[in-house]
């Protein structure tokens, strides 16, 4: 199953959480069998995971690290940082922590060093800022979502981020430094077309969707350049997952894949990416990314190979998730031969 390592659950209802949520079932419907929301605002989506889990919802493996970390919250000690992040483990029940503009860099290495003493994995982003993201790399965090905004990334950048083992999320749906690729790709070929947003989208969403697109000449994207720089991470053995920002929901990050091969990744290396690198990303690789004994079934049915081409990601016949079968985002009856 895919993995979204930078997923926003953005529509689902906040204060009164509802059971059957139509985002989270598109997102299993498309074959995205887990995520990480890696912000939500608020802590509902503690209760649709919850939800989920207890089979009261379907939808993906909703994780999440609960409201981010913002200056807001900036901890003056080691004891404050502790207090803080104890409450998001153990009330929270979350490893991940998103730790957002928190503060000069001997504030966010004290995150950090925190995070290690309470066993978390500290997420972040560098909101567009080139210097502000190597500072990430040098100060220690698990993870940095959106891309550097320059390009192309030189080689010592490359050697930095590969040896810090922070992993690199470019979200090219959204990007930094450039025209993002998602409406392009929403023109081309209306993906919102597919029968399984069509059969768990709201029409007014779909609706909403396609007035929501912004051409760009071909001549003004560079978002080859950028999913080129992101290649050349993974290609240099640095860790490269996949996610979609919730812009739109499941087919995203089948259009996510088909951006990282712009820059000429192949398909089984935006495959991987897309499941066994978010795995690694999220801190979930023991439990999801690979089939593999031990870990949760979880596994898509195709219509054809998508290593002979990406767009056959989307031929999504049926969605195996912990063993269960599922059809457009709900629990399946059908029989397959």
């Amino acid at each position: 199953g895919l993995v979204d390592a930078h997923a926003h659950w953005f529509e689902m209802r906040r204060g009164l959480q509802e059971a059957g949520h139509w985002d989270f079932r598109a997102n299993l419907a498309m074959g995205v069998t887990a995520g990480l929301d890696v912000q939500p605002f608020t802590t509902d989506v503690f209760g649709y995971q919850d939800m989920i889990d207890a089979g009261i919802m379907d939808g993906p493996r909703a994780w999440s690290t609960g409201p981010g970390l913002f200056l807001n919250q900036a901890p003056a000690t080691d004891a404050d940082a502790d207090a803080i992040l104890s409450r998001y483990r153990d009330h929270y029940r979350t490893r991940n922590l998103k730790s957002y503009l928190v503060g000069g860099r001997a504030v966010r290495q004290r995150v950090v060093a925190a995070a290690r003493r309470m066993g978390m994995m500290p997420t972040t982003e560098g909101a567009s800022d080139h210097v502000l993201g190597l500072t990430h790399a040098l100060d220690g965090f698990a993870g940095n979502e959106h891309n550097l905004p320059l390009t192309p990334l030189h080689d010592d950048v490359i050697r930095l981020i590969v040896a810090s083992g922070m992993s690199y999320v470019p979200t090219l749906s959204v990007l930094y430094g450039g025209a993002p690729a998602l409406p392009n790709m929403l023109i081309e070929g209306d993906p919102l077309d597919d029968p399984h947003i069509r059969a768990t989208y709201p029409a007014a969403m779909i609706a909403a969707k396609r007035r929501d697109r912004r051409w760009t000449p071909p001549q003004d994207m560079r978002v080859a350049d950028f999913a080129a720089d992101a290649i050349r991470l993974q290609r240099a053995g640095g860790l490269v997952g996949m996610g979609s920002h919730g812009e739109v929901q499941g087919i995203g990050m089948h259009l996510e894949m088909k951006a990282y091969t712009l820059g000429g990744a192949s398909p089984h290396e935006a495959l991987y990416a897309a499941t066994m690198g978010s795995a690694r990303t999220i801190g979930h690789a023991d439990d999801v990314g690979s089939i593999e004994p031990g870990k949760f079934a979880d596994l898509l049915i195709l219509s054809a190979d998508p290593r002979a081409d990406i767009d056959n990601s989307r031929g999504i016949v049926e969605v195996i998730k912990g063993g269960v079968r599922y059809h457009d985002g709900a629990r399946s009856n059908r029989t397959t031969d």
